[in-house]
């Protein structure tokens, strides 16, 4: 028993390690215990208990190596825990929304992405009607503006373009009425339905 409780030599190698361990496994269990109680409505659930449970299975350790060696350090080490504990703890929602903006801002762009991909295959469905003969002939009123489906359909054109170009956000909602704006002329123009 004397051997636990005599003081061990601890060089700055180890005490380095057992604070970057504190630091780490207090911070990761007061940001996961945070994020599942901010997930289930700020009820302590299951989820937060283990949280909290990891953090100390991995931070009492490393607390009490140190205090072996000297109570100053185990005393110093335990504060960085606490400090560490607090900061993590009025920092953790501005790291959440910070991510939570992250993931807004892809989904975003991949809704963006889709839409101009839309777009894209709206206007080379419309080309056909302006650049093959076969379907000029066949289907003049999808050129000719002097239709009010045909003129509702270029006027969503350059609308959707307008928006693509200025990144504003109205952008998919201007494809979505691009789409229905040429079937609708299609429609007016006896074009058979796809």
């Amino acid at each position: 028993m004397s051997v636990i409780t005599e003081s061990v030599p601890m060089g700055p190698l180890q005490l380095a390690v057992c604070a970057a361990v504190v630091v780490c496994g207090v911070a990761g269990a007061v940001f996961s215990a945070r994020y599942h109680a901010r997930r289930d409505a700020g009820q302590l659930t299951d989820a937060v208990f283990w949280d909290g449970f990891a953090g100390l299975v991995i931070v009492f350790p490393a607390i009490l190596i140190p205090s072996l060696a000297s109570p100053w350090l185990g005393f110093a080490v335990g504060s960085l825990a606490a400090a560490t504990a607090a900061a993590a703890y009025v920092w953790s929602p501005r790291v959440m929304a910070w991510r939570d903006a992250r993931v807004h801002t892809g989904t975003a762009r991949a809704e963006i992405e889709a839409a101009a991909a839309r777009h894209r295959t709206v206007l080379i469905r419309w080309q056909r009607y302006e650049l093959d003969p076969a379907c000029c002939i066949d289907y003049p009123d999808m050129t000719d503006v002097r239709r009010p489906e045909t003129a509702a359909l270029i006027k969503a054109m350059r609308e959707a373009e307008r928006l693509r170009a200025a990144e504003a956000a109205g952008y998919l909602p201007a494809v979505d009425r691009l789409e229905h704006a040429l079937g609708r002329a299609e429609a007016a123009a006896g074009v058979p339905s796809r």
